[in-house]
């Protein structure tokens, strides 16, 4: 069975890969994340993933072009659903090069993520299904979060340390301000 994956970065294709190749299903890998903000970091996150994936001999299809203000022209005064819209506009884009690629189904490393909002992914996973009729492979990878952690850290891969976007850049340093505001009182 050929899988189109869509890989959100290095680390997090760790342990799908090895969990798809286990069951016998041939993996093409497929990176659009034009969430990920700046754009240093996802030049980061996509140089990552194609130097495992070539270490792996994964092919990979790369999405040409850096489409910050699509992602931004979807979610903009949409902020509290955006990552509803996120996983849609990425999901959706999977699933059109799947079904180009005549590929049997697709799904995302985005499962692997205890930080992501799992449930939300597999629902707009199965929509997008619905929607395009290329179905939508489910499996919960977050088992294998430790383990792949630890493996990209061996690997001196590179890390992120937010879901990419630039609201959740904004969170992650917001909070550490935060903290240390209080801590100065």
């Amino acid at each position: 069975m050929k899988l189109l994956l869509h890989n959100c970065c290095g680390p997090c294709t760790i342990y799908p890969l090895g969990r798809l190749r286990e069951q016998g299903f041939q993996v093409h890998g497929y990176f659009y994340n034009p969430n990920i903000h700046p754009y240093t970091e996802w030049q980061k996150r996509q140089l990552a993933l194609l130097r495992y994936a070539d270490e792996q001999h994964l092919p990979v299809i790369v999405e040409e072009g850096y489409d910050l203000e699509d992602y931004l022209r979807e979610v903009v005064y949409r902020e509290a659903v955006r990552c509803r819209l996120c996983y849609g506009m990425r999901l959706r884009k999977a699933a059109k090069v799947a079904r180009k690629g005549k590929f049997d189904a697709f799904t995302t490393t985005l499962l692997v993520s205890p930080f992501q909002k799992h449930d939300l992914i597999k629902e707009t996973g199965l929509a997008v299904a619905e929607e395009t009729g290329i179905p939508f492979y489910y499996e919960d990878f977050r088992v294998g979060y430790p383990a792949a952690t630890e493996i990209s850290r061996s690997l001196g891969m590179y890390r992120q340390q937010y879901c990419g976007c630039i609201f959740s850049e904004k969170e992650r340093f917001a909070q550490g301000e935060k903290k240390k505001n209080r801590a100065s009182r």
